[in-house]
């Protein structure tokens, strides 16, 4: 084997592996973004989901990439575990298409027919026309098309070329005796499993092996146990990119590494203990292309029918292996509104309080994540902040659908009063979360600039975070507890941190002019106050209007605080007083 087998060989890998690349990006464009909305529909059994699985990995040809799509909708709660696993089963199968195509290179004949649907003939035809597609069409849907013809025409070019270069391999004493060594299970299993991961592609490992049955010495029993290492080596993929994934996130990535380790396990010992008890007779049998693809076929459906009964045990390994407390449990619920109730609206509208208490909890919850991210960045945090923003989302159009369904009933005057006032508190709840999300989105933003705050405004947002925690506690606890009395000491609050807002920015600017702070780091901590004070508003339209329904007031929320600040009570006054020293006066002390 000389330079020139060598180079055309490692030229080969790279065309293969680009090749298959861009066609699947190409038909990943083509599907207009769409894969995900149809993964989360039709995933409503097992079956149903391995069948999309399929379809889906043999449209993109990684096996990885729909399992890291599922991961990423487990992760924010628009697919559930359970929906995901039939999915992941379903994408094994769907990887084995490129080996299909690539048993195409076997065809042989000396018919015009036969020559023209041999790769070789047909694949730089195909590479021209989706060149010429994809440089010179300015249609969008063209251009992908034109993409997955050139990434089909290099993906042949690549397997070509490979088997160019392996062609001297195969009067190779070092090369013979190495495939008889692969008989060996474990060591066939770990050149599988090694390559695969290395290449990140199961299917780009087993179209090597393909191109290598050229020299002839590729057998089933050296073939076998490279397939099933490559089986587990995809699972590796989706497991680097579960960092900051939410707990469901995790298991969906280990569902994946469980079927495949599992299932080439289980796969070897029966192949294994077939052969020493009545013996294969094509064990020494030479493969060519097509028997490889069939091998990697055969086993990826032999795993899915041997888990399919039992694919609920994969979801419960994985739930054992990364376990759930029972507070993390009840955070991460939906809350259930039943439709029957709306016969005994009294008792609805209470399930509906109970929903939005949940509701609050989270938003709350979020801003309180996403404030220390601005110091310092934990994509924990982050993956925690989006999980909880989706259920916030979803919360927030269930309550609003149950309310409206609710009014169509027979209410009296209060209900439907509540009912309406219930409709603008989901709006609240719901922009307050938005709001945290926009201040997670800030802290991402400092961290891709690679800068931070000053220390003083460190220091500043820690004191600004302390009365933001204490307005959103008080909102909460007047929400839930339909407590005036608490609903009255949010307004001078929020009047405090609206002040707190103004003074920060006058000292930021200050910085910004005197060169202390970064202009990038200037203008995202001025929309961090923006975006603080918009959460203390809302907190104030809420108590605002919790002390409107207390007292039987139809005034707005805002002419009630316009009321407050113009003729303000004793308890107002004492109120902000209080606020003033806890608040104020420190920040005057940040400031000297």
């Amino acid at each position: 084997m000389d330079i020139t087998h060598i180079t055309s060989l490692l030229g080969g890998i790279a065309l293969f592996l680009y090749g298959m690349s861009i066609m699947g990006a190409g038909l990943e464009k083509l599907a207009g973004g769409k894969m995900q909305s149809v993964l989360q529909r039709l995933t409503s059994n097992t079956l149903k989901g391995v069948l999309l699985g399929t379809l889906i990995t043999g449209v993109i040809q990684s096996s990885a990439g729909t399992v890291v799509i599922c991961v990423g909708l487990v992760n924010s709660g628009i697919m559930t575990l359970t929906q995901s696993v039939g999915v992941i089963m379903g994408a094994n199968i769907g990887t084995t298409v490129t080996g299909q195509l690539i048993r195409l290179a076997d065809i042989s004949g000396e018919s015009l027919l036969l020559t023209l649907v041999q790769p070789k003939t047909f694949s730089p035809v195909v590479a021209f026309i989706g060149c010429i597609l994809y440089v010179f069409v300015k249609n969008a849907k063209k251009k992908n098309i034109g993409q997955i013809l050139l990434g089909f025409g290099i993906l042949f070019t690549g397997m070509s070329l490979m088997d160019t270069g392996v062609s001297p391999l195969k009067e190779s004493p070092f090369f013979q005796n190495l495939f008889v060594s692969m008989t060996n299970p474990i060591l066939g299993v770990l050149v599988g499993l090694v390559v695969t991961v290395l290449i990140q592609s199961s299917s780009a490992s087993v179209g090597i092996l393909q191109a290598l049955s050229s020299t002839g010495l590729v057998t089933f029993g050296s073939a076998i146990p490279v397939i099933l290492g490559a089986h587990i080596g995809t699972a590796f993929t989706p497991l680097l990119t579960i960092g900051g994934s939410s707990k469901d996130g995790k298991r969906a990535a280990l569902v994946h590494l469980y079927f495949n380790v599992i299932g080439s396990i289980i796969l070897l010992i029966l192949i294994y203990l077939v052969k020493f008890v009545v013996g294969i007779p094509m064990w020494d049998d030479v493969l060519n292309k097509g028997a490889i693809a069939n091998i990697h076929t055969l086993s990826s459906i032999f795993a899915m029918l041997m888990f399919l009964p039992f694919s609920a045990g994969l979801s419960r390994l994985a739930v054992m292996t990364v376990p759930d407390s029972k507070e993390e449990e009840q955070e991460l619920s939906m809350p259930v509104l039943d439709e029957r109730l709306y016969k005994s609206p009294a008792v609805a509208l209470q399930q509906v309080k109970n929903a939005m208490a949940k509701m609050a909890r989270r938003s709350a919850r979020n801003v309180a994540l996403a404030m220390p991210l601005l110091v310092k960045m934990d994509e924990d945090v982050v993956s925690a902040i989006r999980v909880r923003e989706n259920l916030i989302d979803r919360m927030e159009v269930d309550i609003t659908n149950y309310l409206i369904h609710l009014n169509d009933q027979e209410l009296g005057d209060d209900e439907s009063h509540t009912v309406s006032d219930l409709l603008n508190f989901v709006t609240e709840y719901e922009r307050i979360g938005d709001y945290a999300v926009n201040i997670m989105e800030k802290a991402q933003e400092l961290e891709d600039k690679e800068v931070s705050f000053s220390e003083s405004a460190q220091r500043e947002l820690k004191l600004l975070d302390s009365a933001l925690e204490r307005i959103l506690t008080l909102t909460d606890e007047a929400f839930c507890n339909a407590n005036t009395k608490v609903a009255a000491q949010v307004e001078p609050l929020e009047e405090t941190i609206d002040i707190m807002v103004e003074k920060l920015r006058d000292q930021h600017i200050f910085r910004l002019k005197e060169g202390v702070c970064s202009i990038d780091a200037g203008v995202i901590f001025l929309d961090v106050l923006n975006n603080v004070e918009r959460i203390s508003d809302h907190c104030s339209n809420v108590a605002a209007r919790i002390i409107g329904m207390e007292n039987g007031l139809e005034y707005d929320s805002h002419t009630l605080k316009t009321m407050m600040h113009h003729n303000p009570s004793k308890d107002y006054t004492l109120a902000f007083e209080s606020c003033r020293k806890e608040y104020l006066v420190p920040l005057e002390g940040l400031e000297a």
